[in-house]
């Protein structure tokens, strides 16, 4: 069984929660757009009273109720400018917040928003497969989650494969490598959208954020020989051509975003926190807790030596993608 990836849970200070501002930082940016979609681009005489909302890849908080907040502030101005005054009582939001059976739902349940305005549901499980019934989300959306893929490409971590990957994950350098977890990027990609075809009613919303690379771009190497993590950041035209491949959606916007943390610092121990929040318990579960430890304080004591190569690394870029169920 292929390994799940989940950010560190709790709400110490080396959980995903205490060091997730970049990520948040998208979405207060991407909110205006989310309202502009939805005003213009969403279906609300597909929607009964009950309005439902998922985000996939939700993790354990704060950053997946900003999320929610900002489509029900949307459609609520929508139905108040199209349909009635007064959508608090007549119209009823339900939440359905996805991720890996292994995601801590018990934090994210423990510090839902006391002031909510919906009810709320956990629904484990992957992404990649449908999680929810056949007709019936409203609008759906997944924030820094699609650069993760299921697995690890075939072949990568065999050293006798032309695909036999030395780093951590995808750089870009070896043309066997990166077709390995394009080819990936592709299934994943289109199981993600074929699920969310079935899930989502005709003219329903999927909002897409996240970080891809401009094309032509390249990421700068790291020099890590022991593990391979199944991520791949894909470039535009690949998103667009699997998007295109799959036929049930259309692309209601493709745009890059900015926002103020869009420059990481370059700091060490940021940087070994960083990896810690997002690596730690994948490596604790293969290693243990005392190799994950040793690994994240050398992470640290090389990191300045891997500074200038960051600094001059090229730059990804911040999307938004809204797609349009036909």
């Amino acid at each position: 069984m292929a390994p799940t990836y989940t950010m560190a849970g709790g709400k110490g200070p080396n959980s995903y929660s205490q060091h997730s501002t970049y990520q948040r930082a998208l979405l207060e940016v991407a909110k205006e757009k989310i309202n502009e979609a939805i005003s213009t681009k969403l279906d609300i005489n597909a929607a009964s009273n009950r309005f439902n909302i998922a985000d996939f890849g939700c993790s354990t908080g704060p950053n997946t109720f900003l999320a929610v907040q900002n489509i029900i502030d949307a459609v609520e101005q929508k139905y108040r400018k199209e349909t009635q005054p007064k959508p608090d009582d007549n119209i009823e939001f339900q939440v359905l917040f996805n991720d890996h059976t292994n995601n801590d739902f018990n934090t994210l349940f423990q510090t839902l928003p006391p002031s909510k305005k919906y009810f709320a549901a956990g629904v484990p499980g992957s992404f990649f497969g449908r999680v929810l019934p056949r007709d019936s989300l409203h609008v759906g959306h997944c924030s820094y989650s699609l650069h993760w893929l299921s697995q690890v490409p075939k072949g990568i971590a065999d050293g006798n494969s032309p695909a036999w990957n030395k780093d951590i994950h995808c750089t870009g350098f070896s043309k066997e490598v990166a077709e390995a977890y394009l080819d990936q990027f592709k299934i994943d990609m289109g199981t993600f959208l074929k699920a969310r075809g079935e899930e989502l009613v005709s003219g329903g919303l999927l909002f897409l954020l996240g970080s891809c690379l401009p094309d032509g771009g390249l990421i700068d190497q790291e020099e890590l020989d022991s593990l391979n993590f199944p991520i791949y950041p894909a470039h535009v035209a690949e998103f667009k051509s699997v998007i295109k491949d799959n036929g049930c959606f259309t692309i209601e916007a493709f745009e890059k975003i900015s926002h103020a943390n869009e420059e990481m610092p370059l700091d060490p121990e940021f940087l070994a926190t960083t990896n810690k929040v997002t690596f730690g318990g994948v490596l604790e579960s293969r290693f243990g807790k005392e190799a994950m430890e040793k690994t994240m304080e050398r992470i640290e004591e090389k990191c300045p030596e891997i500074l200038p190569q960051l600094a001059n690394a090229k730059p990804g870029m911040q999307y938004f993608i809204v797609l349009r169920r036909i």
